[in-house]
């Protein structure tokens, strides 16, 4: 049976792919980020204004593409999401 990602893990997801494809300090594209988050193009951008609104993600503005970038909310949300999945794991339950 297919295993389906919940919202928060899907978050969790994004988040990661802001943080680990930023190497060069000038955020990451729409494009990777639906590359690596699996999802429509309609569903990501959604999310994307979700994040920026909670202060997960920084938008960087361009000419004419907007990149990302997590913050340093997001960056805490995503050990505190990995240690609550590390403690759930411990009692044999899948996030």
């Amino acid at each position: 049976m297919a295993q389906y990602r919940t919202q928060v893990r899907i978050i969790a997801d994004v988040l990661s792919t802001a943080r680990d494809m930023n190497t060069e300090g000038e955020g990451v594209g729409v494009t990777a980020l639906l590359r690596k988050g699996n999802m429509s193009y309609t569903r990501m951008s959604k999310l994307l204004s979700e994040l920026v609104g909670s202060g997960l993600l920084l938008e960087l503005s361009g000419d004419k593409i907007s990149k990302y970038m997590i913050s340093e909310k997001g960056i805490q949300f995503l050990a505190h999401y990995y240690a609550f999945e590390d403690f759930a794991q411990s009692f044999g339950l899948r996030l």
